[in-house]
């Protein structure tokens, strides 16, 4: 839906930012890929910033320069509500808008094993990317995808508890009386 009005695009604008800056995970699906993956995130300088690969969250598909459609969920309700397409940008280690954004991200970094050493361990190890809203909203209050949106889980090799075997009961309950 193209914004008719400087206004129209200041509201877009306002509710991309406002809703990114709120809910600690968004959906993003990488130029070509079939699945989109949750990655946490922080708001930093009018941009989605991600730190992902080495020991953090996995960021397949996303490259410099790329594109990827980006969805954050209301943070009360946790429905859809915003999308955009963003450019990928991947920040250089020790740059000032890389170290800007590492000093946002490290504040929304949950049990990091090593907060201290965060920010070196990501130069090393990680990247640090940049999406930037390009173009108008692609979902919004008003105007959503028609359907379900929901998606079959991804290839994963976790498996499903079984069920306990038909005996197990029996041994626990004779341990307790014995």
């Amino acid at each position: 839906m193209e914004p008719t009005t400087t206004a129209d695009a200041f509201l877009d604008r306002a509710l991309l930012e406002e809703a990114a800056k709120k809910s600690g995970l968004l959906w993003v699906q990488a130029e070509g890929q079939q699945h989109s993956r949750a990655l946490w995130h922080a708001w930093y300088d009018g941009a989605v910033v991600v730190v992902g690969d080495g020991a953090e969250q996995p960021l397949h598909g996303l490259t410099d320069g790329s594109t990827a459609a980006v969805t954050v969920r209301s943070k009360d309700k946790w429905g859809r509500l915003v999308g955009w397409t963003a450019r990928v940008g991947e920040l250089a280690p020790g740059g000032e808008a890389w170290t800007g954004a590492v000093e946002e991200l490290k504040g929304k970094r949950l049990n990091a094993p090593d907060t201290d050493a965060i920010g070196e361990r990501w130069a090393r190890e990680c990247r640090v990317l940049r999406l930037e809203p390009s173009g108008p909203l692609t979902e919004q209050p008003g105007s959503m995808p028609e359907g379900s949106q929901a998606a079959a889980p991804m290839p994963s090799p976790a498996t499903t508890r079984k069920p306990i075997p038909a005996g197990l009961p029996k041994l626990l309950l004779k341990r307790r009386k014995g």
